[in-house]
């Protein structure tokens, strides 16, 4: 036999092993049967053994669910229920921010919602509309907006805008 010889048989070799992806599939349904037939006997002949792999699995799982996480694991930040009281100082802050240039919106009537930006307008003054965060403001009034939640009246004591009021959630409040 020449070296040319070898590489042609080891083709037809390959070739005779081949299988088609029906083939396959029909391979792995009847796989699949023989393993449950195989499951569904060992019910019928020993039930304790059956229930008890089940068992085994189920106490398994709980196990692995039971030690994933762990005291180290963070926890997400939420918000803090503070006691308001009228007349106190509080900070502006945003529960939902993480930009340091981020901008609490004052409205002027409790529970509405800013649901466009109007600082484009020319004729319309929205420069103490929007009130950095981490400005100064003194809590005047509170009041439940419904499903809303509260709505706190401010007054905004630092800044540009010193003197001005608006509401905004109470949830900004720090």
């Amino acid at each position: 036999m020449s070296n040319d010889e070898n590489p042609n048989e080891s083709v037809n070799e390959s070739e005779a092993t081949e299988t088609s992806p029906a083939e396959e599939v029909s391979n792995s349904n009847e796989t699949a049967k023989n393993a449950i037939s195989t499951i569904m006997a060992l019910k019928d002949s020993n039930p304790k053994v059956f229930f008890g792999g089940i068992g085994g699995v189920v106490l398994l799982v709980l196990i692995v669910v039971m030690m994933s996480g762990g005291s180290g694991s963070k926890h997400l930040p939420a918000s803090k229920v503070m006691n308001l009281s009228m007349g106190q100082t509080y900070t502006l802050k945003g529960i939902n921010s993480y930009d340091a240039m981020a901008t609490i919106r004052l409205v002027a009537v409790p529970g509405s919602i800013a649901a466009y930006d109007d600082s484009k307008d020319k004729d319309n003054d929205s420069s103490c509309k929007n009130i950095a965060e981490g400005t100064k403001v003194r809590l005047i009034q509170v009041q439940d907006t419904g499903g809303m939640g509260k709505s706190a009246e401010i007054e905004v004591v630092s800044g540009d805008c010193s003197g001005r009021k608006g509401w905004t959630n109470v949830t900004n409040l720090n």
